[in-house]
């Protein structure tokens, strides 16, 4: 009889914590209605951790829409690209914190070949399908599940990708993770199976400025990238399939370097992509793969992937003619993206990692943007 109260006892224990966790993930979670889209309801999730710390989430194309942290001084701004309401979110980049895919980046001529048949994407960069092309995974609405069972708050977004969807075969279920961690980390975590031989590649194109979105630009941002090598491009943005060292050249930040200390030398790759644009090859032992300090208010980013590449990108084709948060126009090299994934125009070169994946395979990868002061 002792035996079974204890046993009732902790169970009644058990349940009034599952409810407490639940009840506290629903405060750390704001759901709202911000559109609609494809006779589908669009969301806007508010993030607040523990530090009172927001993120804003939509599941139109899976994206980060705000990220509130604070400056050495305590004072928080937001600090990456959004919109404040979905018309202008649907008339704006769709690219501002989406998840793209099927393809992230560039497929040369939009096509490629899996078991000697060849496929067709559509062109939407010049010669080139990006970023899954016109309809990928950015311009979709995903289902949203907010995790009742979550330690912090977090937020997943659900798609079934069908076969032939932009010219990319097989259907392919994938999710995203979304974790506001009270360290002030984006967790976001990847899952992706198929049901037919076919390519994946899949990033978060989220634009920062650690001054605040809106607020000039990035050339003083002083970065860190763990890499010793990047994938030189042609004419178009395509990788000619050369590796090339980063040392006695200004791609080389495995040491500190403001973005815009060398930007504009009279380099081939620098005159090419009109700044930095160019996919960079990770030392997987890293712990962390990529840092960025903003001086003047402190703030500073560090990107952990278990990624093989990393695309970064100063923003050189942003020209003040989209409009976000607060009427801020996003100027030239007012933002940057460190795109994790793999390299550009993969299935095309048989020397770089594989984005191959086959039916019965569960591809799960995880990238983290970590915020700080200093």
């Amino acid at each position: 009889m002792k035996r079974l109260l204890v046993l009732t006892l902790i169970l009644a224990a058990v349940i009034i914590s599952s409810c407490s966790q639940s009840a506290k993930n629903k405060e750390m979670v704001k759901k709202d209605v911000f559109g609609s889209h494809d006779g589908k309801e669009v969301y806007l999730l508010t993030l607040t951790n523990k530090a009172v710390n927001v993120i804003r989430l939509t599941n139109f194309g899976a994206k980060i829409n705000w990220i509130e942290v604070p400056d050495k001084n305590g004072k928080k701004d937001n600090i990456t690209f959004g919109y404040d309401s979905f018309d202008a979110t649907v008339a704006g980049d769709m690219s501002f914190g989406s998840v793209v895919g099927r393809y992230a980046n560039r497929i040369a001529k939009g096509k490629f070949t899996i078991d000697g048949v060849e496929y067709n994407t559509p062109l939407n960069n010049g010669p080139n399908t990006l970023h899954g092309g016109p309809k990928g995974w950015h311009s979709v609405v995903w289902d949203t599940e907010i995790l009742k069972d979550s330690k912090f708050p977090s937020v997943k977004f659900s798609y079934v990708s069908p076969d032939m969807e932009q010219g990319f075969p097989g259907k392919v279920n994938v999710s995203v993770t979304y974790t506001w961690t009270d360290n002030n980390e984006i967790k976001m975590d990847y899952v992706y199976s198929t049901d037919k031989k076919t390519i994946v590649n899949v990033t978060n194109h989220a634009y920062f400025n650690l001054h605040g979105a809106g607020n000039g630009d990035i050339l003083d941002h002083v970065l860190t990238l763990k890499a010793a090598s990047f994938t030189p491009v042609d004419s178009v943005m395509i990788p000619t399939g050369e590796i090339r060292q980063v040392a006695g050249t200004p791609f080389d930040f495995t040491t500190p370097h403001a973005i815009g200390e060398r930007i504009n030398e009279k380099y081939d790759q620098l005159i090419l992509g009109k700044g930095y644009d160019h996919n960079y090859l990770l030392n997987s032992k890293e712990e962390v793969n990529v840092t960025v300090y903003e001086p003047v208010s402190g703030r500073m980013l560090e990107v952990i992937t278990d990624q093989p590449g990393m695309q970064l990108y100063t923003g050189n084709f942003l020209d003040g003619t989209k409009i976000g948060h607060g009427g801020k126009a996003f100027n030239y090299r007012s933002g940057m993206c460190l795109e994790s994934g793999h390299y550009p125009d993969s299935p095309n070169h048989p020397d770089f990692p594989t984005t191959i994946i086959n039916p019965g395979e569960v591809f799960k990868t995880t990238t983290i943007y970590r915020f700080s002061v200093k």
